[in-house]
């Protein structure tokens, strides 16, 4: 039987962390049909689809979808490229400030901010640049920001096995600054524990302590 220390290697391990990334099928957005889509739209508008500065927009939308919502079809073997490393390390690792761009799922309108993960290591390490892919890696879809910050703080759980993790999510979102309440310093935070963040109140503020010295607003 496979113990705790090696069970990342193991093909479990792998199925567990393909699980937890939440992927597609598919090789990526159906371009032709988003183009269709985007001209429909334009016409529905009132728009003119022939005249000059819309000739070549549909086209520009759906390669914009593609990047924007590549999150759906990452590999997270590949994006994690054996960036696991054994450490003997248990105190805190904290990213913070790590911006990200995203879609609302109920308006399609941008959302934005910066995301701040931590995690109390068990025997492994994950690289560095690794941690701004994994919160790409869901904010690049469709997104509502309490779920992306769920969805961060799941797979780090699975992949890592650590003793505990920490996210939160500081967000502004244009589908209630540029409509609706129209209230443009508006900011949602979310936040997601686990183990020994969850358990110990000592361990959360020292977190709160980290994330919140020297912070800056996104916007400023």
């Amino acid at each position: 039987m496979t113990d705790d220390n090696d069970h990342w290697k193991t093909v479990e391990h792998r199925s567990e962390i393909e699980a937890a990334a939440e992927l597609f099928g598919g090789v990526g957005v159906s371009r032709p049909e988003v183009e269709l889509a985007v001209r429909t739209l334009l016409a529905a508008v009132g728009e003119d689809t022939e005249r000059e500065g819309l000739l070549k927009t549909p086209e520009r939308v759906a390669r914009m979808y593609d990047e924007l919502l590549a999150g759906y079809r990452v590999d997270p073997q590949a994006m994690i490229n054996d960036a696991l490393f054994t450490v003997d390390y248990d105190e805190m690792v904290l990213v913070r400030d790590i911006d990200f761009y995203s879609l609302c799922e109920h308006h399609m309108l941008p959302f934005l901010g910066q995301a701040h993960v931590a995690y109390l290591p068990k025997g492994k390490v994950l690289g560095l640049s690794k941690i701004p892919r994994v919160v790409d890696l869901f904010a690049r879809r469709l997104q509502v920001q309490e779920r992306m910050t769920r969805q961060i703080a799941d797979f780090l759980d699975t992949a890592l096995h650590p003793h505990g993790v920490a996210v939160v999510v500081e967000g502004w979102h244009l589908c209630a600054m540029m409509r609706g309440v129209k209230k443009a310093n508006a900011r949602m935070v979310t936040s997601a524990l686990s183990g020994t963040f969850s358990t110990s109140e000592l361990t959360r503020q020292e977190f709160m302590a980290h994330i919140s010295r020297g912070s800056h607003s996104f916007l400023s």
